[in-house]
């Protein structure tokens, strides 16, 4: 599978798009105008390891519910993630095996080498 979920309206997914330059090969989702499906998200999940690792915790939305004042469960994030689109860490590239989650340099850097091999 080779796939990444990004949302078009967010100008540091559109770089890092732009600096990747993936193949035709790969599948690009906008989770705004495609939301995550369960099947997805439990997908992503195998290959992270957690929902946590999945959940953007700069979320406006995670601010104004002041949800890290709060002990959250996996069960928790995933029902956050699938609720709304800006809990997604963003983007997540999946080129086969591997999974690339957010926009750090050294995640968007592996990223890169990965799509280069």
């Amino acid at each position: 599978m080779k796939k990444i979920y990004y949302l078009s309206t967010c100008d540091t997914c559109k770089r890092i798009l732009k600096e990747l330059e993936p193949s035709a090969s790969f599948e690009l989702q906008d989770i705004k105008t495609e939301p995550l499906t369960i099947d997805q998200l439990q997908e992503l999940k195998k290959r992270a390891g957690t929902y946590e690792a999945l959940f953007s915790k700069r979320a406006r939305l995670y601010k104004e519910r002041d949800l890290k004042n709060k002990q959250l469960s996996e069960e928790d994030y995933k029902n956050l993630l699938l609720e709304h689109y800006t809990f997604l860490k963003r983007p997540v590239i999946v080129n086969e095996q591997k999974i690339f989650i957010g926009n750090s340099k050294k995640e968007v850097a592996a990223a890169k080498a990965s799509i280069g091999e």
